[in-house]
């Protein structure tokens, strides 16, 4: 019995942690970022202007 319990819990755990990798690599999330609320891909790289 105790085994069965083990075992649910590290599939638990490896369940988690495999959805945090997917998630860490969807190809949905064009922001760039892990947050995805798109901030990151709005700034306009043509407005910085760095002067020399």
């Amino acid at each position: 019995m105790e085994n069965i319990i083990i075992g649910l819990i590290f599939l638990s755990a490896i369940t988690y942690l495999g959805n945090i990798v997917y998630k860490n690599f969807n190809p949905k999330n064009k922001a760039g970022c892990a947050k995805g609320c798109g901030s990151c891909g709005a700034i306009d790289f043509d407005k910085i202007v760095i002067e020399k």
